[in-house]
């Protein structure tokens, strides 16, 4: 009976882990660019505590790293010439404190310098990987679909457009920012379109994560019932045992 108060454990540490990314997904259906995750979970095979006959090895479950959906989000039109949105596959390249940053999220600003930089204040890099600087003075700023930047006849610059062969390498980095975890190097993304005036929105669908919170919630309070019930089992079973004797 011990190993089912341990399996229902497991499985209740993973049930909360979920919970986490689900609520994490809701909290932001609205942030631009973010991208929807879910749990990967596995079994892990142990040798059981007591086996009375049951099945061997007991498969216990855990939690195997986070999945995430990089699928297209739905623009929404804003007309701020520093919001641009990506259309197809690819990133923009920001400056970290430990190296490049990737991310989805065209919120840019200028800094008091005319630095092009994220919310966060994180440089903006251009093709050749260098920073992108702007001046007011020289007119309004037009960005072409292929990231090229222009103020009046003047070109100013190429946003660094890039993409990786497998998506897996790239790790959360907080401020919706992501990291490249391999050696694998950055492409040029070629099928990427920059859209001016735009905002990527969030893939997550909100009434799928309600619906997984709802889902995750009620095997939680199921694996709390199979654990009270083994307990009380066992202590059953320990007080007719105490009486025989």
């Amino acid at each position: 009976m011990e190993n089912a108060l341990y399996v229902a454990l497991s499985r209740q540490m993973v049930l909360r882990r979920q919970m986490d990314i689900v609520a994490n997904n809701i909290a932001n259906a609205d942030t631009a660019g973010f991208k929807v995750e879910s749990l990967i979970e596995k079994t892990d095979p142990a040798a059981p505590a007591v086996t009375m006959g049951g099945p061997q090895p007991v498969k216990f479950v855990s939690a195997d790293g986070v999945a995430r959906d990089f699928g297209q989000g739905a623009l929404r039109r804003t007309d701020a010439p520093l919001d641009l949105a990506l259309e197809g596959k690819g990133f923009f390249q920001v400056s970290g404190a430990d190296g490049p940053r990737y991310t989805r999220d065209g919120r840019f600003t200028l800094d008091e310098t005319g630095r092009l930089v994220t919310q966060g204040g994180l440089a903006v890099l251009g093709d050749g990987g260098g920073e992108i600087t702007l001046d007011p003075a020289e007119g309004q700023l037009s960005v072409g679909e292929d990231g090229t930047l222009t103020q009046g006849t003047t070109r100013v610059g190429k946003l660094g457009l890039v993409t990786f062969g497998t998506l897996a390498t790239l790790e959360k980095a907080g401020d919706n920012l992501y990291r490249n975890t391999s050696n694998q190097q950055p492409q040029a993304a070629e099928g990427a379109r920059v859209r001016q005036g735009m905002l990527e929105g969030s893939n997550v669908q909100p009434i799928v994560e309600m619906t997984r919170m709802i889902e995750v919630s009620r095997a939680y309070e199921s694996m709390a019932r199979i654990m009270d019930s083994t307990a009380e089992l066992s202590k059953t079973a320990v007080q007719r045992m105490g009486r025989v004797q």
